[in-house]
């Protein structure tokens, strides 16, 4: 007797629920995944008070510039500009002549991130607590 041969058929994989899997996975990392969040900086801000006059000599003013310089402005004319390593030394001489010196700190708008960054670090370890960021005139 002759046998015939009967054709094979090739297994298939079941696409039907691929989607429903694909899905399941993609809700799964969503999920378990956690986004990082950009903490930014830290700043104790005070509370909503009555504003107060303050003396002009008890103010240091200091502006960023757009080309990113560091300036001490003395009203009514006084400019003096500074480097970003003598700055720390500079307030602390400051803070230590007179200690309810307030530092208004005022960036331009073409001044970078960074700059206004490592002023804001440099005040801080130099010991300057009252430090107020203000908008440039």
């Amino acid at each position: 007797m002759i046998q015939r041969r009967q054709r094979r058929v090739p297994p298939e994989i079941p696409t039907a629920s691929m989607a429903d899997i694909a899905f399941l996975l993609i809700v799964f990392f969503l999920v378990t995944t956690t986004m990082y969040q950009d903490k930014g900086l830290s700043l104790v801000l005070p509370p909503v008070a009555e504003t107060k006059e303050v003396k002009q000599k008890n103010i240091c003013n200091i502006w960023i510039n757009a080309k990113d310089e560091i300036v001490f402005y003395e009203p009514p004319d006084k400019i003096t500009p500074v480097a970003l390593g003598v700055l720390g030394a500079d307030i602390e001489a400051r803070l230590r002549a007179n200690d309810k010196l307030i530092i208004s700190l005022k960036a331009e708008r073409g001044s970078t991130y960074r700059m206004f960054v490592d002023v804001l670090d440099e005040l801080k370890l130099a010991g300057a607590t009252r430090i107020s960021i203000a908008n440039p005139e």
